[in-house]
């Protein structure tokens, strides 16, 4: 239970803009204790997030039971090969509580492998449904729907991440953020144990310590990117069997990498047969009933958070792929969605657009429920809302009023880059917009900052590097093509991520492919396109290929990964701004004893800019990372060598640098 008195005044300290809506943050406290309370009886949350031990398949000392919660049924039926697919010869029992099942005896009554449906009959209709607890399914190609499959091995997976599941957890995340599918580079879809073997090096040679992991939840529609999910339980079949990805998991772990499931509790796949949907032949079981049960924007079904059979579902379902699969937390899609009434349509330009009419109090009590059961669960696991309404207290913990989020998605940044890239001469950027935008947050609150997202890299959209260059990319890659805007785009490439990964926020996120200028879009399999997968695929020789300039790229990137986590950089708190200067496009500032200087002008070289040390002190400095090395294809007109010492200057007290157009350089204290 929450102290709702010392967590509203913890609230309040932080952030006493609040103190006008105390009134409903306070009766949100309320309402959380008493649903936790009404859920758990006094027990602890994990205990009741136990739907997957009971509702199911599970072997017993005599046979097999499987039960299903189906409240709206007048009767069910369980039929698969293992009975030669007849409809009526095992019916189910109701139990009380909406709950039917069945006992079958004998060990072999079912096996490993088998296949299997629900027959549901209501109002003297029967109809074919997947269980809602189903572990695993395939594909049916003569229907082209999915089927239950039993996944019960005999001998069950062996992990070896004993001495990193549940012990380890990065001091900050640095993301790398992968679809398993579109992770190799032939036409077709990728497995995951194609990923363990392959990209999962990758990324730890890159320098990023997590990774997360995109459409995992099976989802019938591959197009879908995985945010249209029918089996919650259920690892997407496309990619292998559920042991692949406990093999992916478990030699990530054995790497140092944390892994992320991208989790969907936002909405749900309105397939009808498939999923969840008129799963007992009503539209309201664990969704919204009606019109309130649809997603205007989405299509998709929305889930009724104020139903504790839900609540029961999907904090069952946090547990399980944390117990089962040994993910190490959760990247929570649509947050936002779940958060408001008009699931975030807004501008949230003032805080009435988070609270009073607005609030989805149910769906705030469930992220908050989830937060308590996935840190109850491990409290090592990390929780990123994707939300971009700036919610306050989204990332605070719950004594102090908080949703309990670790980190949120700086969702705004990838907007701000795109817009400035696409629609302003970079001679008009404006270095204070750009300041803001990078570096307003809550108080108290961690965010992780990233460039660009795995949405401007969808047909329809660009990528930065793809914004930057334009059709150039085509023809201007080889080392030995040089070009005004070309080399200009190679640079901004650099400056860009560096300064994002730098001053916004306290992780870095990056979509696969984008860190070396992953040259095209992706576009799934479809009609249009004549079920091609030559999108759907990411283009790893090109870095591989050392003509190229995607090299350049890469070699920059892991550069950059390796000094922020060797100087610990998102641990440093907020930076201090030093000098802004819009006329020649500057950005200084100082974050955690380092010196960081960034001239953003496509042209305008400056040959002395005054850096200050009144936030680091005296001392020599001397450059410990440029986007202008040559290494990552720069000009060289930096020297990583010089030691600049600071003194008293008409300007203040620090030194003189030169820093050339289109460049970033971090410099270190060296002396005293």
């Amino acid at each position: 239970m929450i102290n709702a008195d010392n967590a509203l005044a913890l609230l309040m300290k932080k952030d006493p803009t609040l103190k006008p809506w105390a009134g409903e943050i306070r009766m949100h406290l309320d309402r959380f204790n008493d649903r936790l309370r009404r859920l758990t009886g006094g027990k602890s949350l994990s205990d009741f997030a136990n739907g997957h031990l009971f509702f199911g398949f599970h072997r017993t000392e005599t046979g097999w039971v499987f039960r299903e919660w189906l409240p709206g049924a007048d009767a069910a039926w369980l039929t698969g090969d293992f009975n030669g697919w007849a409809k009526w010869s095992h019916p189910l029992r109701a139990v009380g509580g909406g709950v039917w099942e069945i006992a079958l005896e004998g060990r072999d009554a079912l096996k490993h492998g088998q296949y299997v449906k629900l027959i549901v009959g209501r109002q003297g209709i029967s109809f074919e449904r997947i269980p809602a607890y189903m572990t695993y399914c395939v594909m049916d190609t003569s229907t082209q729907t999915l089927c239950g499959q039993i996944w019960m091995p005999d001998k069950p997976f062996e992990w070896t991440d004993g001495d990193f599941f549940r012990k380890k957890r990065p001091e900050s995340p640095m993301i790398y953020e992968a679809h398993i599918g579109m992770a190799q580079e032939h036409g077709h879809i990728g497995s995951y144990r194609e990923f363990a073997d392959g990209p999962l090096d990758w990324i730890k040679r890159a320098g990023y310590n997590t990774v997360q992991l995109m459409a995992i939840q099976e989802h019938p529609y591959y197009a879908s990117f995985g945010y249209q999910v029918t089996n919650f339980f259920a690892p997407s079949h496309r990619y292998g069997a559920p042991d692949d990805l406990k093999y992916l998991i478990d030699k990530a772990h054995g790497m140092g990498l944390s892994v992320l499931l991208d989790v969907v509790h936002s909405h749900a796949c309105p397939n009808v047969g498939e999923g969840l949907n008129r799963l007992d032949g009503t539209d309201c079981q664990y969704f919204l009933e009606g019109d309130r049960g649809w997603h205007p924007s989405w299509k998709t079904k929305i889930f009724d958070y104020g139903k504790d059979e839900t609540l029961h579902f999907l904090l069952s379902n946090l547990k399980y792929w944390m117990e089962e699969f040994h993910f190490d937390g959760f990247r929570f899609d649509g947050v936002t969605s779940m958060m408001y009434e008009n699931h975030g349509n807004c501008s949230f330009t003032r805080y009435d657009d988070y609270f009073s009419l607005n609030t989805n109090v149910d769906g705030r009590i469930y992220l908050t429920l989830a937060n308590a059961l996935v840190h109850d669960c491990n409290p090592k696991a990390m929780t990123i809302a994707e939300d971009m309404s700036g919610f306050p207290g989204m990332c605070l913990p719950l004594e102090c009023a908080g949703i309990g989020f670790d980190y949120r998605l700086a969702m705004g940044i990838p907007d701000v880059w795109i817009k400035l890239v696409k629609d302003q001469r970079q001679e008009d950027w404006n270095m204070f917009y750009l300041w803001y935008e990078l570096t307003t947050g809550r108080p108290g609150e961690k965010s992780v900052g990233y460039a660009e997202s795995h949405d401007q890299a969808l047909v329809g959209d660009q990528s930065l590097m793809f914004r930057l260059a334009g059709a150039e990319m085509y023809t201007g890659m080889m080392k030995d093509y040089h070009s005004p805007s070309m080399d200009r785009a190679i640079d901004m490439h650099k400056v860009i991520r560096l300064l994002t990964c730098c001053l916004a926020g306290n992780g870095y996120l990056n979509f696969m492919g984008n860190e070396f200028g992953h040259p095209e879009w992706i576009d799934f399999p479809r009609e249009g396109n004549n079920w091609s997968y030559h999108y759907a695929r990411r283009q790893w020789s090109l870095v591989q290929n050392g003509n190229l300039k995607f090299v350049w790229l890469a070699d920059f990137d892991r550069a950059m990964t390796g000094f922020v986590n060797a100087h610990r950089v998102h641990c440093a708190g907020p930076a201090e701004s030093l000098w802004l200067d819009n006329e020649k496009k500057l950005v200084i500032f100082a974050r955690g004893g380092l010196l960081y200087a960034f001239n953003l002008h496509p042209t305008w070289s400056q040959e002395t800019v005054f850096v200050s040390c009144r936030v680091t002190g005296a001392g020599g400095y001397k450059t410990v990372l440029s986007t202008d090395d040559p290494s990552f294809g720069g000009q060289g007109r930096i020297d990583m060598n010089q030691v600049y010492r600071a003194a008293k200057t008409e300007s203040g007290f620090g030194f003189l640098l030169y820093l050339p157009c289109r460049s970033g350089v971090v410099l270190q204290k060296t002396e005293g």
